[in-house]
């Protein structure tokens, strides 16, 4: 198991436990977000699986500390770039998934179950290119695969909250319904994935899933957020041209000041989310097909709004943190 320690690494070992399989992780010495997670903290999360400490982005540690010589079933991976950023996206969701795969392979793995992005449909950013060009490295393998590209996560949109809480508007790009998304939670997109290595339907496929219930635009979950709280909806409109104006404007500044160019496709990544609907895309329309997303689980993302508002703790969203 390659990700443990994010949320829906966690997720996804719980899941795999209560099928009965036997769980090996390889996580970093300090993992989670700003390598605040010794190793005693990431025992702690993932209570019940095997856990080694090394390099993923390594062969050697792939090999020496993660897999030892011994004779491994599948490899799961919810492995993925913190930032998206060219340089981060081409080491992790590339090259470091290249090199898991071919240790896995001497290590006798038959069948891989890998974490990808429904925003892969329409690519048009380096972490996009860099997990297609995984994807394709995966699918001419042999080995047997299961692909799954979620919609959005839970903690993705909880950004807003707290600050609705406090007070503040809601805020939306344009009039708040560009785009929209089936949320899936990290508990059923990881028994989502754990459930790939059992169903024989799932294997050698595409996979693209979101959450239950229909599609919701974000007036939807600012709308509900706010009767959740008792209180009147209000919104702060963000145009679309702003963004457009912030790429330009870092993307002439990085020709050159590098740090800026990391930057302008940080803020490309924005604009992107904020343009484009986290459903399964029609190629012969070109359009966003919510009926054509297929769903699972039991978890809405009003059902977690709903526990945040009660006081439940927020989830920890790292470098998934917008507003």
């Amino acid at each position: 198991m390659l990700g443990a320690t994010g949320t829906l690494g966690r997720a996804t070992v719980q899941a795999l436990l209560r099928r009965g399989h036997e769980v090996v992780c390889l996580v970093r010495p300090r993992a989670g977000a700003g390598g605040r997670l010794g190793p005693a903290d990431s025992a702690r999360l993932l209570g019940g699986a095997t856990l080694r400490f090394g390099d993923v982005t390594d062969p050697a540690s792939l090999a020496g500390e993660g897999l030892r010589g011994e004779r491994f079933d599948a490899l799961v991976s919810c492995l993925a770039s913190r930032t998206g950023a060219p340089r981060d996206a081409w080491a992790i969701d590339h090259q470091a998934h290249v090199h898991a795969l071919q240790a896995a392979r001497h290590a006798g793995v038959e069948q891989v179950v890998l974490l990808s992005a429904i925003c892969v449909q329409k690519p048009l950013l380096a972490f996009q290119h860099a997990k297609l060009a995984f994807e394709k490295v995966l699918m001419e393998s042999g080995l047997a695969y299961s692909i799954v590209r979620p919609t959005a996560f839970f903690k993705s949109l909880s950004g807003q909250v707290e600050r609705v809480r406090g007070g503040k508007p809601f805020l939306v790009f344009g009039d708040g319904t560009l785009t929209a998304c089936k949320p899936i939670s990290d508990a059923d997109l990881g028994d989502y994935l754990a459930g790939c290595l059992d169903d024989e339907s799932r294997r050698n496929r595409i996979l693209p899933i979101g959450g239950p219930g229909e599609a919701i635009t974000p007036r939807q979950q600012g709308e509900r957020l706010f009767a959740l709280l008792g209180r009147p909806a209000r919104f702060r409109q963000v145009p679309v041209a702003m963004l457009d104006a912030i790429v330009g404007v870092l993307g002439a500044a990085g020709r050159f000041v590098p740090g800026l160019a990391a930057k302008a496709e940080l803020a490309r990544i924005g604009r992107y989310y904020a343009t484009e609907s986290m459903l399964v895309l029609d190629p012969a329309s070109g359009r966003y097909d919510a009926a054509a997303t297929p769903s699972t689980g039991t978890e809405t993302l009003f059902d977690h709004y709903a526990k945040l508002v009660a006081g439940a703790p927020a989830p920890e969203r790292g470098d998934h943190a917008v507003f």
